[in-house]
C-alpha cells in the first residue's frame, strides 16, 4: 500500500502517511445489492392475499365504489358509468337511481340455480346497469354488520354463501359442492368459489377479524364465524373438543374448521346461528301462547 501523495510505503491499516503527513480516507464498503436471504425464513407468499382497500373506496372498470357508515350498519355505494354494470346477491339492493336497470337471471342455468338454492342462496343473481347516463346503486346485507371491498387480482377465494354481497361482472362466482367438509352448522353443503380480477364486496355479521397463518401453522375457527379464506388453503372439519362429542356439546361449541397455513382467513366476530338461538325464546310459540318476553 502506497501513499497517494508521496508514494511512500504504508502499513496495511495506516490512517496517515508517516513521511508527508497525508491523512488517508477509509474506503466505504460496497453497497449491498438486494436484500440478503434470511436463513430459515419462510418461502415468499403467493399472490392470494386479501387486498383490502384501506380507505373504504376505490375504482373499477366503469364504476367507483365506497363503504358508507362502516361498522354495524355498513352500506355499499356503487356509482356506475353509463352502460356499466355490477352483479349483486338477490335482495341486496337498498336504493338506486331511476335510470338504473335491474335484471335477474339464473346464474349457471337451471342446474346452477338449483345448486345456489340448495346452498342457501337465492337461485337468481341481480345485475344493475346504468342506462343513458351515470347511476348509483346502494347495497347492504340482511343482517347488521360490516362490508369490506376486496380488490381481487387474478385470485381465487372460498366464501360462505351468506357473506357474498356483490362483485365485478367479470368475476366468476361458482357454487361448489364441498361434501361433508362444508356442512358448516346450517350453512349447507355448498360454498362459493370466487375467482378473477375486480371488486368483491363481502359482508359479515359483526366485524371482520383477519388472521394470517405462517407455513405449517394450524388454526381452529368455529364454523359459524367463517367468512372467507384463500382458495389453496387446506382444512378439516372436526368437533370442537378432541376429547369427544359430548364434551364439545357441554362446552357450547359445535363443529370447527381446522386450517393449515400458509394463508389468510376472514372471521366474523358474531355468530348468526347463536344470535338466532338467543332470540328464539321471544318468538311466538307454535301452541299459540303468545310472545314470551322473559322474566
Amino acid at each position: 500500500m502506497n501513499c497517494p501523495k508521496c508514494t511512500a510505503d504504508l502499513a496495511a491499516n495506516a490512517r496517515f502517511c508517516g513521511s508527508c503527513g497525508f491523512t488517508l480516507v477509509a474506503s466505504e464498503p460496497p453497497p449491498v445489492v438486494g436484500t440478503p436471504p434470511v436463513i430459515g425464513a419462510p418461502p415468499p407468499r403467493n399472490n392470494e392475499t386479501f387486498h383490502f382497500d384501506q380507505d373504504g373506496r376505490g375504482q373499477g372498470r366503469g364504476y367507483t365504489w365506497e363503504i358508507a357508515h362502516a361498522g354495524s350498519f355498513a352500506l355499499a355505494l356503487v356509482k356506475l358509468d353509463s352502460g356499466q354494470s355490477i352483479n349483486a346477491e338477490a335482495g341486496a339492493m337498498v336504493s338506486m337511481s331511476s335510470n338504473v336497470d335491474l335484471s335477474s337471471q339464473m346464474k349457471g342455468g337451471v342446474f346452477g340455480a338449483l345448486k345456489r338454492a340448495v346452498g342457501g342462496e337465492s337461485a337468481f343473481v341481480s345485475t344493475f346497469t346504468a342506462q343513458n347516463g351515470p347511476g348509483e346503486v346502494a347495497l347492504a346485507p340482511g343482517t347488521p354488520g360490516d362490508i369490506v371491498g376486496i380488490e381481487m387480482r387474478n385470485q381465487q377465494f372460498k366464501v360462505q354463501s351468506s357473506s357474498y354481497l356483490a362483485g365485478d361482472t367479470s368475476l366468476a362466482v361458482e357454487t361448489k359442492f364441498g361434501g361433508a367438509k362444508s356442512f358448516f352448522g346450517g350453512e349447507g353443503l355448498f360454498l362459493l368459489e370466487v375467482g378473477g380480477t375486480g371488486l368483491l364486496l363481502i359482508s359479515s355479521f359483526g366485524a371482520i377479524y383477519r388472521r394470517v397463518l405462517a407455513p405449517g401453522e394450524g388454526y381452529v375457527v368455529d364454523t359459524g364465524h367463517l367468512v372467507a379464506w384463500e382458495g389453496h388453503m387446506q382444512y378439516n372439519l372436526r368437533k370442537a373438543s378432541k376429547a369427544g362429542f359430548f364434551r364439545s356439546l357441554a362446552s357450547g361449541e359445535g363443529l370447527v374448521a381446522e386450517f393449515s397455513g400458509p394463508g389468510e382467513i376472514l372471521i366474523q366476530t358474531r355468530n348468526l346461528a347463536a344470535f338466532a338461538g338467543m332470540l328464539k325464546p321471544f318468538f311466538p310459540s307454535q301452541s299459540g301462547g303468545g310472545i314470551n318476553f322473559g322474566s
